[in-house]
Order: C-alpha cells, then structure tokens, then sequence
C-alpha cells in the first residue's frame, strides 16, 4: 500500500519473444509509412537481443542501400548470398573494376542491368549497346522497364556512333585551312630567353561617393537637387561675407560667438575705467 492507500502494480518485464514481436510490428509499421531512418534504428534493438536473426540482418541491408549508406552497407553484405547487392554497392562507391569481376558470371536480369551501366559509365558504349539490346528484346512493350531501357540504348547508340564514326565526319567538314596546318607548339617546348610577363595593374576607378542613409536626410531635403546650407549660419547676421557695406563688423572672419565677446571684453578696458572715476566724483 502506498501513502494514499493505493495499490501499487509493478510493470510487468517483457520476455525476448514478446520484445521482438513488438519490435517487428513496429519495423512493419515503420517501413510502410516511409520512415526508413526510425526502421533502421528498429533494426538495432532486435540485432542487439537476437544478433542472428537473418531478417533483420536483410532489412537493415535494404534500409542502407535505400537511404544511400553504402559504406555502412559493404560490410554486413555476404558475398556468398548476395553477389548483386555486392556488386551494385562497389558501384556507387565507384569501385567499377571491382563490381566487373564479382558479375564476371552472373546472367541474370538485374546482373544484366547494372554490367550494362557500368559499360557506360566506364565508356564501353559497344557493349553498353549490346547489353541494353538484349534487355529490350525482352522487356514488355508497354512496361516502365521498356522506356527506361530504350533511353538508356538511344543515348549509349549516340555516344558509339559519336566515337566510330561521327568525329571523322567532322573532321572532314573543317577548311583546308585547318586541317593542313600544323599543329601548334606546347608552351613547354618553346626554348630560349623569354621576355618576363608584364602584368598591368588595373587602375582603380574613383569610388562613387555613398549616398546619405534616408534616415539621416531632413524631411523636405532632394540629395543633389536641393542646395547646401549656409557655412556661416552659426554666425550673425552682421558678421557674415555675404552682408554688404558698413554693416559688416571687422571682427568676421569665421569667429564665434564665444571669442568675439571675450575680444571684445579684452578690447575696452579704457571705457569701464571712466565710469568708475565718473561714479566716484558724484560721490564726492
């Protein structure tokens, strides 16, 4: 009894068999929807209760060539059993020569398939078209296999009759001019001083000036269009250039506020003695 006075149940522990009924469900389950990453992870937990259940170790060979793991898949591939699983993992990891002598014997169609794409792909176009052939006479007329193997011949067809016989018709289409000239010297071969390559810096073209951020334009303002401010608005009227005649003072010139009160301060020492000695006649 518990501290509320409920009964408490214990989980009841599963056996091997039941776990790996569940486990095989759920890998069902798993592969019908598509989710071939949470199968693979499936195919882990049963490997590690039964490491020699022969179904899971084929599902998660599936599961890796599917999702593309190739490296992954190379070693849990017995060759004995599964030559074409062997033969097309070399080849997407692009180990041809090797995928060549594992199907050295094989006659089968799948066999039959993949030596033809290899052909191909190694630029055996002559036995790429012959194999691909072979595939067509049997294939069925209306089937997907039949217009993916007469796509397959048309292209590898093109790239043999290319190579037998269609550059020299190409060749003999070309002018005189070309044909008969010789043919040019390598960089290499060229003996003798040579001149050092001048190389010619680009001059850099002046930089456009950057235009003014828009937040930092006043409202009402065109950049370019509306003239610049007055230099001398921080100066009085009076003191500024463009006043004419008698108006301007002599103390312009680009001066502040500030230091033209301090000259002027400094300038009138007579005057504010004057007054002082006027004030202390009055007194008298």
């Amino acid at each position: 009894m518990s501290a509320k006075g409920k009964s408490t149940t214990r989980k009841r522990v599963l056996d091997d068999a039941e776990r790996l009924r569940r486990l095989f469900t759920s890998l069902c389950a798993q592969m019908d929807g598509g989710h071939m990453f949470n199968a693979l992870k499936t195919c882990d937990k049963i490997l590690r209760i039964d490491p020699t259940d022969k179904d899971a170790h084929k599902t998660k060979l599936f599961l890796l060539l599917h999702i593309e793991q190739y490296d992954a898949a190379l070693p849990l591939i017995d060759a004995a059993h599964h030559r074409f699983e062997l033969a097309y993992t070399l080849y997407r990891l692009q180990r041809e020569d090797d995928a060549l002598r594992v199907l050295d014997d094989s006659d089968d169609r799948a066999s039959t398939h993949l030596l033809a794409q290899m052909s191909y792909r190694t630029g055996s176009y002559a036995r790429a078209v012959e194999l691909y052939t072979q595939l067509l006479e049997s294939a069925e007329p209306d089937s997907e296999e039949h217009t993916d193997i007469l796509t397959n011949l048309r292209a590898a067809q093109a790239y043999h009759d290319f190579i037998s016989t269609g550059y020299l018709h190409a060749l003999g289409s070309l002018p005189a001019s070309i044909t008969s000239a010789p043919p040019p010297l390598l960089t290499g071969a060229v003996r003798g001083p040579t001149a050092p390559a001048v190389t010619h810096e680009p001059e850099h073209a002046p930089h456009a000036p950057k235009k003014p951020r828009a937040k930092r334009v006043p409202p009402g303002v065109v950049p370019g269009v509306t003239p610049p401010p007055d230099p001398e608005r921080w100066l009085k009227k009076s003191e500024r250039s463009s006043v004419p005649g008698k108006r301007r003072r002599a103390q312009g010139g680009g001066v502040t506020q500030g230091s033209v009160a301090a000259v002027a301060t400094s300038e009138a020492p007579a005057s504010a003695d004057t007054k002082v000695k006027a004030k202390a006649r009055k007194r008298k």
